[in-house]
């Protein structure tokens, strides 16, 4: 999985989870692409102190998601979902198992 959509992925199922000032550096990092120098100079903190936040949220974030599993098994779903919309004779199941897909 591409690294920029596992963070947002991440983000999307556990960011709830972090702090506000988190949050906010956090989204602008990963969302608006902003650089630490962009970031220590917004936040008034500095670029390691930047550096450091967004390496600790990622951490927290992927533990996240080593002990609840969420994003992998949306990931599952969404596959599984696929398959059935692409192997399926039945128009109202193709179009229910398409539903789904876009619902997730």
């Amino acid at each position: 999985m591409d690294d920029i959509v596992k963070k947002n992925l991440l983000y999307d199922f556990y960011g709830e989870l972090l702090t506000e000032h988190q949050r906010l550096i956090y989204e602008d990092a990963v969302y608006n692409d902003c650089s630490l120098s962009e970031l220590a100079s917004e936040y008034n903190i500095s670029r390691q102190g930047v550096h450091d936040l967004l390496k600790r949220c990622d951490r927290l974030l992927e533990d996240y998601e080593d002990k609840l599993g969420l994003v992998s098994r949306f990931e599952v779903m969404r596959q599984l979902a696929g398959r059935i919309e692409e192997i399926s004779t039945d128009e109202e199941v193709r179009n229910l198992a398409h539903k789904i897909i876009e619902a997730l």
